[in-house]
């Protein structure tokens, strides 16, 4: 039985004293605590090394007592487990040296037995619940399959993906192809991590947004949809789509437990978008958090009577940036934690 369970409960939509709070990309760069693993070792390393990466997930439950941990990895080792090369360059970001511009070069794109590819991401499960004790619930994640086909076919990060993009409307059966892959490994990958001990998992659509409406649910919904269906009835799933507001009313019939909102769309927008009976999950403006921290605690307790303590999870709008304070980050969990409703 988890100790602190008022995540899972949110999740649910029980009622609840206070929401619970967590903050994407918690676990890494803004704490001198990771920084300090960071130089000893390289990205992939970092991921790949269960007593790293499951340290490296508690480093900020440690430090700010948050309701959930995340675990550290990245969304980039599903396209390493399906024979695309990735590499973290400094400075750079991602980088896939061979990028899928073709139907050919599917050929060389496999299913991978995820046992046998990413079972180190596993044993970093079972360590990081033998740190946790049961204290609070762990997070595993997931991209979407259109943002693992973003940098597989762009090779790199971008402000458009405008290759990616050509792919699917220039090419668009060898994108089905290529999406129904990364698909049937998410959810193998995703069903593993349940079984090795997650207690909810999130989709992370980071450029979901890039495509319009009708394309987002021919390119990226519909996928996403295949593995809410394969993961809901054993888990809670969270669908968080970066830009994605116009989906909202879909997501929300989804069979998800949650939904992820950004900052651009408002507590109200975000109720009414998806129709009200849902636990929404945000959507603080990382950049807010270099506002003072007795603003941050102002603005964190206005941002929980939009969206009501219940059915309701206090979160960044997207992940926390490396130069955020740490008495900021401190003020924004601090915040939720001294919420009382008046």
């Amino acid at each position: 039985m988890i100790k602190n369970d008022l995540f899972l409960r949110a999740l649910k939509g029980e009622t609840v004293d206070r929401p619970p709070v967590w903050m994407m990309r918690q676990a890494g760069r803004y704490l001198p605590e990771f920084q300090e693993i960071k130089i000893k070792y390289d990205f992939f390393t970092r991921c790949q090394t269960p007593e790293l990466a499951s340290e490296i997930t508690v480093q900020p439950i440690r430090r700010y007592g948050m309701d959930a941990a995340i675990l550290f990895s990245d969304i980039l080792v599903i396209p390493q487990a399906m024979n695309i090369d990735v590499e973290m360059k400094p400075n750079f970001g991602p980088y896939l040296p061979n990028p899928i511009r073709t139907a050919k070069d599917l050929d060389r794109v496999i299913v991978p037995d995820v046992q046998d590819t990413l079972g180190y991401v596993m044993d970093a499960i079972h360590m990081t619940k033998e740190k946790l004790k049961d204290e609070i619930p762990l997070i595993g994640f997931a991209g979407s399959p259109w943002t693992i086909l973003c940098y597989c076919v762009q090779g790199q990060g971008s402000k458009n993906f405008d290759l990616a993009k050509a792919f699917c409307f220039t090419q668009p059966k060898a994108a089905h192809e290529l999406l129904q892959k990364i698909t049937d490994t998410t959810i193998a990958y995703l069903k593993a991590k349940v079984k090795a001990g997650v207690n909810a998992v999130q989709v992370f659509d980071s450029w979901g947004g890039m495509l319009s409406p009708t394309d987002y649910q021919e390119f990226s919904f519909q996928y996403i949809q295949q593995i809410v269906d394969a993961l809901k009835e054993e888990i809670p799933v969270i669908v968080f789509g970066k830009g994605c507001w116009f989906a909202l009313g879909e997501m929300a019939k989804s069979g998800a437990a949650a939904l992820g909102v950004d900052w651009t769309c408002s507590a109200r927008n975000a109720r009414y978008l998806s129709g009200g009976k849902i636990t929404l999950q945000g959507n603080f403006d990382p950049s807010r958090l270099l506002s003072p921290p007795s603003e941050i605690k102002k603005m964190v307790h206005q941002m929980i009577n939009e969206f009501g303590k219940d059915q309701y999870i206090v979160n960044l709008g997207h992940g926390i940036l490396p130069n955020i304070p740490l008495e900021n980050a401190g003020a924004f969990v601090e915040a939720v934690k001294e919420y009382k409703q008046y």
